[in-house]
């Protein structure tokens, strides 16, 4: 297994995701409100349907799932994510849902612990994302290298993956001590990607404005996934590295940035009549929340957050974690009378609380 090296700051890229990890796991890294509670759906006290006969399955981006849930990227390039990745893909195929890995950087560029990804590949995920980031098309000092289509392809290959994710998070690199500042280019760059993969963009945790999305759905781009705020913050994530990391400007800008960003449904209700697939994530913690992202017009709900603990513990906690997940939203269909994902896209539904006036604005 090949030894870790240092970033441009000296950091070792390996350890920054093991940090990441463990700070999820052990820390209050939450938004500090649930706009998914803002979205009630309506009873239906006769659903006149059987439950047996619901069916929550569904096709994105070409691919047919058993249920609209993406694993949405979390980890990889350390030893133990190995292990998380291969849970995570074990259950995804068993239960019939889709799945990406965190970003492929280390892998791509430095040659750092691949089989922390590779492992994917073993297993037949009915759709599979690689994930690179966006600061890493652009070159963030002279002469550095970047993430070109050859790393992509070897990204793509080394899990078998059918779509690229390439993801947004400047928020976090903003409060990170190592943090990358370069994003002028990241859009063309994306555009000429969407030219040779099928390309997802995904946000980590500040949502996707509806200007944003339509110029990158013009350069190509087949689909979103807003990860919108009210889950896991990474501003929070990073808040806390700084704090271990004695960076006291960084882990004040990660407390102030806490909730910054554009809540989940809003994201949604946005990106969702421009045609494209859309995902859901950002806060998404039970199957009736996937029902409200459904509702919304979303084509898919994703979750990390809520199930990296599973992982972390093992494949049978993993799994029944997403069979519970498929069960809540079976159950939150059956309650609305919808047989049919396209019939719960119909179902009515009321907007309280906090998401209102975003949508009034």
């Amino acid at each position: 297994m090949p030894r870790s090296s240092p970033d441009r700051s000296g950091l070792d890229l390996s350890h920054r995701k093991a940090e990441h990890v463990k700070v999820v796991l052990g820390r209050d890294v939450e938004g500090r409100y649930r706009y998914w509670n803002d979205v009630q759906l309506v009873h239906r006290a006769l659903p006149e349907i059987d439950f047996d006969d619901v069916d929550p399955s569904t096709e994105l981006l070409g691919h047919r799932l058993k249920a609209p849930i993406v694993i949405t990227g979390m980890t990889g390039g350390f030893p133990d994510a190995a292990t998380i990745n291969d849970n995570l893909a074990r259950a995804a195929a068993e239960v019939g849902v889709a799945m990406g890995v965190g970003s492929e950087r280390a892998a791509v560029l430095k040659g750092q612990y691949p089989e922390s990804y590779a492992c994917v590949a073993r297993h037949p995920v009915p759709l599979k994302f690689a994930n690179i980031g966006a600061p890493q098309l652009v070159p963030q000092k002279p002469g550095e290298a970047v993430v070109g289509s050859k790393e992509v392809r070897a990204a793509m290959e080394l899990i078998g993956a059918d779509v690229l994710a390439v993801h947004l998070n400047f928020l976090q690199e903003m409060v990170q001590p190592e943090g990358d500042r370069r994003a002028k280019g990241c859009l063309e760059r994306i555009g000429a990607l969407a030219r040779e993969f099928p390309v997802l963009v995904k946000e980590t945790g500040a949502g996707i404005s509806r200007a944003v999305a339509e110029q990158l759905r013009d350069r190509g781009v087949r689909a979103f996934d807003v990860s919108g705020t009210g889950g896991t913050s990474f501003a929070a994530v990073e808040h806390y590295r700084a704090l271990d990391q004695g960076a006291d400007r960084d882990a004040r800008v990660g407390k102030t940035f806490w909730d910054w960003g554009i809540p989940s449904p809003v994201s949604v209700l946005e990106l969702a009549p421009l045609g494209l697939p859309v995902v859901a994530s950002g806060g998404i913690r039970s199957g009736l929340d996937v029902a409200r992202a459904i509702a919304l017009g979303a084509r898919a709900a994703g979750t990390a957050g809520g199930v990296l603990k599973a992982a972390s513990t093992g494949y049978e906690e993993t799994k029944a974690e997403l069979e519970t997940l498929v069960h809540e939203l079976r159950v939150a269909m059956f309650l609305t009378g919808s047989s049919t994902l396209d019939e719960l896209r119909a179902a009515p539904y009321v907007l309280t609380g906090e998401t209102r006036p975003w949508l009034q604005r």
